[in-house]
């Protein structure tokens, strides 16, 4: 055996490897892959303060100056959006013991309720992306379905807040704009699944392409229409308090809503309820992982395809929804790419909905963390990017060859099972076809 076909064997094997790594396993995976993306940016931070000048540096090593200090740019991108929890004073490492948590840090703090309303936002997109792919769809148009969702829900409420006020007005309000959302963003996911499931269309390019009309559309609405005649951006009249998520321990300025965020949980586990424990959640595993034994089963495909991205995009809808009742009070034009970032989030997660609440808080440090770093040193925002960037692309790698493997190696699970062309099972294997809903006998 040559030396490239060793390599490629040890390649093999290490994937295959990757593919069956349990939860526990592939959590201190990522956070290997965390630690090695800080190294990596210790040596950018450091090289990119060799070659800025400036009249002080920041810090010294080996007799070195450089402008940049790597570990306090980490501290304020990681702590500084928590809000600085940890006592300046508790260094075990060098004997002492002061009490780890600053005295006066209240979870509650301002910089804090930046990063959980970043990480609600996220955690909705998260799922939407993640429970297309799960169906084998690769939803890449949940930033337009978040802005349907956002739109329709700021003109649905701004038209309702009328006719109810109060506490009442709250109660009833924040569901419907919420219904309204999910609606618009399910009706519009139906679009490209419809053209997937009837038209073989490429759900790529048209999700692709309906997150440009959904930005176009929206941008005359709010510029003609439905623009605030006192303001001169592109933007809706604003919503009454009362129809907004009311504040709860976070005060009304910090733009978060606990009950917001406590809806994002509930969706997470019935998204992974759905997804795990019902006979259309089945449908849709097995659709994504093998549609031809999912249509042997009795699977009806199309209907599959079409539901999961109405689904997808009611998530997606959600997302918009919580954006306009808790964060903005209106809609205007330039949303946010929260639909592209749910796409990472879905990555990180490994496709798991149990697993996007954990990687939309990372996201949401990370998003939250940045705008610290801007203020609080004299890190340029693009170095802020690049290591924001290095992060999320060492934890995304190995889920992203975890995904890979299981459509490439002939011994993954996805490869086995697969039905023959006769109506048999590939390499004589009924049970497997039998995991996915049916057998030659049936």
């Amino acid at each position: 055996m040559s030396a490239a076909d060793r390599l490629g064997d040890r390649g093999r094997r290490a994937l295959s490897r990757l593919v069956r790594a349990s939860a526990f396993e592939r959590a201190l995976i990522s956070l290997a892959a965390l630690a090695l993306a800080m190294l990596v940016g210790i040596v950018v931070v450091l090289a990119a303060g060799r070659m800025t000048t400036c009249t002080t540096a920041a810090t010294t090593y080996f007799g070195v100056g450089f402008c940049y200090d790597p570990f306090q740019v980490y501290d304020r991108l990681f702590l500084g959006a928590l809000g600085d929890p940890i006592n300046p004073l508790f260094r075990p490492l060098e004997g002492q013991f002061a009490p780890p948590f600053r005295r006066g840090w209240n979870p509650l703090n301002g910089q804090m309720a930046v990063t959980l309303a970043e990480t609600t936002v996220l955690v909705f997109t998260g799922l939407s992306v993640a429970l297309a792919f799960r169906a084998g769809i690769f939803n890449i148009g949940t930033q337009g379905q978040l802005v349907v969702g956002a739109l329709a829900t700021a003109l649905a409420t701004l038209y309702a807040a009328p006719l109810v006020t109060g506490v009442a007005g709250t109660l009833v309000l924040v569901p419907f704009g919420l219904l309204v959302g999910a609606l618009a963003g399910g009706l519009y996911g139906a679009i490209p699944g419809a053209l997937k499931a009837y038209a073989d269309a490429n759900e790529v390019i048209t999700t692709i392409m309906l997150n440009f009309v959904a930005t176009g559309v929206a941008l005359y609405l709010v510029a003609g229409p439905f623009q605030d005649p006192e303001s001169q951006a592109n933007e809706t009249a604003a919503l009454p308090d009362y129809a907004r998520f009311p504040s709860v321990l976070y005060e009304p300025r910090d733009d978060f809503s606990i009950l917001a965020l406590a809806v994002g949980v509930v969706l997470v586990v019935g998204t992974y309820y759905l997804l795990e424990r019902t006979s259309f959640g089945y449908d849709i595993r097995t659709s994504g992982k093998q549609p031809a034994a999912a249509e042997y089963g009795g699977v009806n495909a199309a209907r599959t395809v079409v539901s999961s991205m109405t689904l997808s995009g009611a998530l997606g809808g959600l997302g918009g929804a919580v954006y306009v009742l808790m964060i903005l009070g209106n809609f205007e034009t330039g949303v946010p790419s929260y639909g592209f970032d749910g796409i990472t989030v879905s990555i990180l997660a490994g496709n798991n909905p149990l697993g996007v609440g954990l990687a939309a808080f990372l996201f949401g440090v990370l998003k939250s963390g940045s705008i610290v770093v801007d203020v609080g040193t004299d890190v340029p925002p693009e170095l802020v990017g690049v290591l924001r960037g290095l992060i999320i692309l060492f934890v995304a790698m190995p889920e992203f060859f975890r995904f890979a493997g299981r459509r490439v190696l002939p011994d993954a699970p996805e490869a086995r099972g697969r039905v023959a062309t006769d109506g048999g099972v590939a390499n004589g294997d009924e049970d497997a076809a039998r995991s996915n809903g049916g057998g030659p006998d049936e």
